[in-house]
């Protein structure tokens, strides 16, 4: 029944009302409301597709299911979780943390053996996951980590939490991420310890990592291995941000070559071909490198927050919020499970 009258619009309200508020059964609405149960199913899911009723999840740990389904539909990527994002930045990356380590733990099958990323997000994750989520996985650092960072989310102390807490064995890398010179680099990874830690990386099951902005924030400034004027020099190339350590621009391509010959890591082609590779990344700073990575298939998991999701669809950050919503739960007006769901 359309609702083109401002009679039956006010009923679709108060069937509204009834329904959410005051818990009636749909039968019982009819017999209030003197219509049939079937008139009222229509009314309600007419309502809200008028914007009458809103349903909205607003526990810490909800999931925008649309912007999900459109992510994966529009990049091609084999699954997408999206999260709500509150107006503090710290709390965001809280959520996108926690979201990837709900993520590990519900995946299926599970990943004997994770390459893992560092950073602060990824530390992250690893204080988010709880003692026991699997049992006997083993973690391969994927990208240099050593450095003059006094902060706990280091490369060693994330990756050794997340094996620890799956009662499994984290190999390391032990090497800086960003080598001064050529020479220096080709040597380490000559070495045979190096050389079978990236052997082994390249055999992982799934790869989890984040993605860091082209600015002075940058986990590599504050471990040592750039300097502020590094950083411009980057952006003056059009580097976007980085990836395991490697700065892209926006086509996806390495942003400075010769900086890229001294990176010690997975590179971007072999995490191109990864059947599982889980891109953790959210926040205003980061939505540069994020559409960098999912537009030119650099991840095939996209682990987010709402307002990075809408900027990498190309949508206002809030002008379809509403519609979103609507999209983000079932498609029947219900909450709780009813018998009289229509």
């Amino acid at each position: 029944m359309p609702l083109d009258t401002s009679d039956s619009e006010l009923l679709a309200v108060r069937a509204a009302e009834l329904y959410y508020e005051e818990n009636k059964t749909q039968d019982e609405i009819g017999a209030i409301l003197r219509i049939t149960r079937w008139k009222v199913g229509r009314l309600l899911a007419q309502a809200r597709e008028r914007g009458i009723i809103r349903i909205e999840i607003v526990h810490p740990r909800a999931r925008r299911l649309g912007l999900e389904r459109d992510l994966a539909a529009q990049f091609g990527l084999k699954d997408a979780v999206v999260v709500p994002a509150p107006l503090d930045d710290v709390e965001l990356q809280s959520r996108v943390a926690e979201a990837a380590a709900d993520y590990l733990v519900s995946m299926r099958p599970i990943p004997r053996l994770l390459g893992l990323s560092w950073g602060r997000t990824l530390h992250q994750v690893a204080e988010a996951l709880p003692v026991g989520w699997s049992t006997g996985v083993n973690v391969v650092q994927l990208n240099g980590g050593v450095s003059l960072s006094k902060r706990p989310g280091t490369a060693a102390a994330t990756a050794t939490m997340i094996a620890q807490k799956a009662g499994g064995q984290a190999t390391l890398l032990p090497t800086p991420a960003i080598l001064e010179r050529l020479e220096t680099k080709l040597a380490i990874e000559g070495d045979r310890t190096v050389g079978g830690v990236a052997q082994l990386a390249r055999t992982a099951n799934a790869y989890l990592y984040s993605a860091g902005p082209a600015d002075t924030s940058s986990v590599h400034v504050d471990s040592g291995y750039l300097t502020a004027d590094d950083i411009n020099r980057l952006v003056d190339l059009g580097a976007v941000g980085d990836v395991l350590g490697r700065y892209i621009t926006a086509e996806g391509e390495i942003a400075d070559p010769e900086l890229d010959a001294r990176t010690l890591g997975l590179g971007l082609d072999e995490l191109r071909a990864a059947t599982t590779s889980i891109l953790a990344v959210g926040g205003e700073t980061k939505h540069p490198v994020a559409r960098a990575i999912v537009t030119h298939g650099l991840c095939s998991v996209l682990v987010t927050d709402e307002h990075t999701a809408r900027f990498l669809l190309g949508r206002d950050r809030d002008a379809d919020r509403d519609a979103d919503l609507d999209h983000s739960t079932d498609s029947t007006p219900s909450t709780a499970p009813r018998e009289d769901t229509p």
